[in-house]
């Protein structure tokens, strides 16, 4: 699921140093975006939350989050019948975040690793 050649790219454009910090600001922003999407909220607001994690997803590899914020912006935008699948958007991206997490060195900070727990209140089905 996590494209490991870009996020490789982004620590070498970012540089090591800074690499923690850019992870810890990817979490906090998506997990709010997360939160705050509503599988209820009207096509515009959908269509718009799906882009901004597409582009948050692209940024880390996150290539099943990418591909389902697509997909179903895709079907929203074309004014699909099919329902927004909010549960595999929301299983995808706790999978590629706990997955990245693993990936990650050792080098980012346990902050940064709790702060992104599957615990976390992200999640509210």
């Amino acid at each position: 699921m996590i494209e490991w050649a870009r996020v490789e790219e982004l620590r070498s454009e970012v540089g090591p140093e800074n690499f923690p910090e850019v992870v810890a600001l990817f979490l906090e922003e998506t997990d709010a975006a997360m939160a705050a999407l509503n599988p209820d909220a009207g096509p515009a607001k959908i269509r718009q939350a799906l882009h901004f994690l597409k582009g948050a997803a692209l940024n880390l590899g996150l290539r099943g989050v990418v591909a389902l914020c697509r997909q179903e912006e895709r079907c929203v935008t074309c004014g699909s019948p099919m329902p927004f699948d909010f549960v595999a958007l929301t299983d995808t991206y706790l999978c590629s975040r706990a997955e990245l997490l693993a990936g990650l060195p050792d080098e980012i900070p346990g902050q940064i690793r709790n702060s992104a727990s599957a615990s976390s209140p992200v999640i509210s089905r």
